[in-house]
């Protein structure tokens, strides 16, 4: 018999500290094996079902793991890059099958009376529990829960328990280690499809007792991974037990007849490791003592570490919401995931999906350092500080790029796993060198928010410098006197190769800026890297002379030269259907228009606001507000950031919700590839850079905060420069409070305040009433705020293209 629950069962219900489904949905499971999804930043296991059947897409990650395929071009250009990588879904550990007489426990089939899984932000686990019965008429109670740890970052582990229902009964449990489980890709390119048809090689195999070890390497970049798996079973009276392996498959075989009142109870340990370089013994020397870790703690111990390091992690980036239930659970869960990428991937990157799903081929692009570490920065600095370790470690790739492409200094690439540029060649990525500028300012950020010395001398002084040398190089001095970067493409991937685009242009003076005062902080590691005072002065020269167009006719700044005087896409004969406009009209039609993909000058104004006025601000956010499609979701939350210092504060709330909602409510229709971090960590920002108005200019830290009709009150925590506190925004007034540390000194605006651990209240001044902007036909967001008027209903994009980042 088929389970059919009645639809008001089924989907998410709201609370504020978990996401909680109700009922089973099939079809739901795709999108919901990526919410439900734990990681700890090195690996990652999409929330499947322990009985790994019914399944959507399976995926267990291991950060940084990939396959490497050829690249695909009709005939060759110079500097095209020849590799891609994708990574690779590795030995799965979550899988537990169940046999109640005889009887798979499969969802498809016989009743679940009772089923729903919740994901828990402040214990970090995933629990599930159902209640079901087999088409035999069998009824048992499945309760299980899993965690991948935060303090243990090799180990995993399942606890799984079955309970009869009606009377004594039969249980089998299988549990797997599982490799190269066969996975459906969508259709796209075939040498992606061929390396990661089976990907991994099999090198050893051992089980003995309750553990079971797997080593495998991948076919074409070389690297290997080793999975474990130990069990602690409680006390059943006649259990027999066997344990079989196999290349691929290790599986534990547990047999006991349950009396009524009895439970079948055990906890399933996991551990990985991956090298590019050690050994077999090495590898399977690793897995055991993260094992043998594990075994110690136990799983009361697992669940008390990683509950005291969520507590300690809320303490300094909780964020309250007062009246609107959904958000608030929405920005939790938002919190809690972008948390989940980065806190422990320790000299690895940050993809673009976190470990929550194989999209974009698990690549990290700009939006961990514009987006995700500017979250992570101000609530949990030491993972900044990681990801920007593993930029680093990939200098010498960035510098033979820069070389192959006949620059100095480094040029860091579009989209990578390991470094290496892995985006076959594309305008609008291979001309993207605002990555440079991006990190750049990611790591001036982090110095600035932490004061950490140590790692500006050995990596932050060499990347400011790297990226500056990279802006000297490609940029020049016109005979007008001015500093020009010509042939770049910007964030607005539908303007692509264009002269004196104002975000690269103002983000790469922020960039020369910081590098010469960096070598001037640290003269000797300035020495080592041949820096001299010549190249210093040709750096602030170069800042200072930058080229920075402004439209004089309409009073606004064109997003690159002449670009105002392009024609202006015709919305209006623009279906909605026809959306995203990159899967439905050439490119060419697009770089010659005025249609923006997503922020992109507006961008320019959150992150190098003061080299605007508020009335330059004010004019160029309506302006491109009418050209902005949101074909990415990486342009809801800066719009809200600029919408809402700009004055219009209702559409500020509004592209929050759009931006805490994507993945929750899967806008863009691709959740079943992963989440969107960059989007994730943006609602973020639409909080803390949007509401709270924080800004961090020179090392200042300022804040003008001001709030929409609803919510009636917004409250964050962050850190900054070792000290926790929190700040609290209502209609008219805004409380700051050291919560740890010592006194320190913000802005309130312009007015010096110091935040001690007695609150201080200072007024907020009333906003001006402004006419609300107009969006392209389609293309406005949905109105949040109950009293307002509904608009034309809001876009619903389909997933773009691989080649870019949606």
């Amino acid at each position: 018999m088929t389970n059919h629950l009645p639809r008001p069962e089924r989907g998410y219900t709201r609370s504020p500290w978990e996401l909680r489904w109700q009922g089973l949905d099939v079809d739901e499971l795709q999108r919901t094996e990526s919410t439900f999804a734990l990681s700890n930043g090195h690996i990652g296991m999409r929330g499947t079902l322990e009985e790994a059947e019914p399944r959507g897409l399976p995926g267990t990650y291991l950060n940084g793991f990939y396959e490497e395929h050829e690249l695909p071009y009709a005939e060759a250009g110079y500097g095209y890059p020849e590799a891609g990588q994708t990574v690779v879904n590795v030995t799965d550990g979550k899988v537990i099958r169940l046999l109640v007489e005889d009887e798979p426990l499969d969802m498809r089939y016989g009743q679940a009376t009772d089923h729903h899984r919740v994901l828990d932000f402040r214990f970090g686990t995933l629990r599930r529990q159902t209640e079901w019965t087999s088409p035999t008429g069998r009824r048992v109670r499945v309760r299980t829960e899993r965690l991948v740890s935060f303090t243990q970052r090799a180990v995993a582990a399942v606890r799984y328990e079955v309970e009869p229902l009606d009377g004594r009964i039969q249980l089998v449990a299988q549990s797997d280690l599982l490799t190269n489980e066969p996975i459906e890709h969508e259709p796209g390119d075939p040498r992606v499809a061929a390396a990661l048809e089976a990907p991994l090689v099999s090198e050893y195999a051992k089980a003995e007792d309750y553990r079971a070890v797997l080593v495998h390497r991948t076919k074409r970049s070389g690297l290997r991974m080793a999975a474990a798996m130990d069990h602690q079973i409680e006390e059943s009276p006649g259990l027999r037990t066997h344990m079989e392996c196999e290349a691929d498959l290790a599986r534990l075989t547990l047999a006991v007849d349950v009396p009524m009142g009895s439970k079948l109870c055990f906890t399933k340990f996991l551990a990985y490791g991956w090298s590019a370089q050690r050994s077999i013994p090495a590898l399977r020397a690793q897995v055991d003592a993260a094992l043998a870790g594990a075994l110690q703690t136990g799983w009361d111990g697992l669940l008390a570490e990683q509950r005291e390091f969520l507590d300690n992690f809320w303490a300094s980036a909780d964020v309250e919401l007062d009246g609107d239930p959904e958000l608030q659970q929405a920005v939790r869960f938002a919190l809690f995931h972008v948390l989940q990428a980065g806190a422990r991937g320790e000299s690895r990157a940050i993809p673009g999906k976190g470990l929550t799903g194989p999209g974009y081929d698990g690549h990290a692009f700009w939006d961990t350092e514009t987006f995700v570490l500017q979250l992570l920065t101000y609530t949990l600095p030491d993972a900044a500080r990681d990801a920007l370790r593993w930029r680093h470690s990939t200098l010498d790739k960035a510098k033979e790029r820069a070389a192959q492409l006949g620059l100095r200094g480094a040029s860091f690439p579009w989209r990578s796993i390991n470094g290496a540029e892995c985006s076959a060649y594309w305008p609008a990525g291979t001309a993207a060198f605002h990555v440079n500028a991006d990190i750049a300012d990611a790591v001036l950020r982090y110095l600035n928010a932490t004061h950490d010395v140590e790692f500006e001398r050995e990596c932050g002084t060499e990347l400011l410098t790297e990226t500056a040398r990279l802006w000297i190089s490609l940029g020049h001095h016109d005979p007008h006197g001015g500093f020009r970067i010509d042939g770049v493409t910007g964030p607005d991937e539908y303007s692509a190769v264009v002269d004196n685009n104002v975000y690269t242009n103002l983000m790469a003076q922020r960039n020369l800026r910081a590098a010469a005062d960096s070598c001037e902080r640290q003269p000797d590691i300035a020495e080592q890297l041949g820096v001299d005072h010549i190249e210093v002065a040709g750096w602030r020269e170069a800042a200072r002379k930058m080229r920075v167009p402004y439209d004089d006719l309409l009073k606004v700044h064109p997003q690159s030269e002449r670009f105002t005087e392009h024609a202006k896409w015709d919305f209006a004969n623009t279906p909605p259907d026809r959306y995203p406009l990159l899967l439905n009209y050439p490119y060419f039609d697009l770089y010659r228009k005025q249609v923006v993909k997503q922020a992109d000058l507006v961008l320019a104004m959150h992150l190098r606001g003061d080299a605007f006025s508020l009335e330059q601000k004010r004019r160029n956010f309506v302006y491109y507000e009418a050209l902005t499609v949101r074909d990415s979701s990486l342009s809801a939350a800066t719009q809200s950031v600029m919408a809402a210092e700009c004055g219009h504060l209702e559409l500020a709330y509004d592209y929050f919700a759009e931006a805490v909602l994507t993945d929750l409510h899967d806008l863009h229709h691709n959740v079943r590839n992963g989440l969107h971090m960059a989007s994730l960590a943006g609602s973020w920002l639409a909080i803390v850079a949007g509401f709270g108005g924080m800004r961090d200019y020179d090392g200042e830290l300022s804040f003008r905060p001001r709030l929409p009709p609803v919510p009636h009150r917004i409250a964050f925590r962050m850190c900054f420069r070792g000290n926790q506190f929190c700040v609290e925004i209502q209609q008219d007034i805004a409380r700051y409070w050291l919560t740890h540390g010592t006194p320190f000194t913000i802005t309130h605006y312009d007015v010096p305040v110091t935040v001690t651990h007695d609150s201080v209240t200072m007024p907020i001044p009333p906003a001006e009433q402004l006419e609300r902007p107009s969006q392209p036909a389609w293309c406005a967001p949905v109105r949040r705020l109950p009293h307002a008027t509904p608009t034309a209903p809001a876009m619903s994009p389909s997933p773009a293209a691989t080649a870019s980042q949606t």
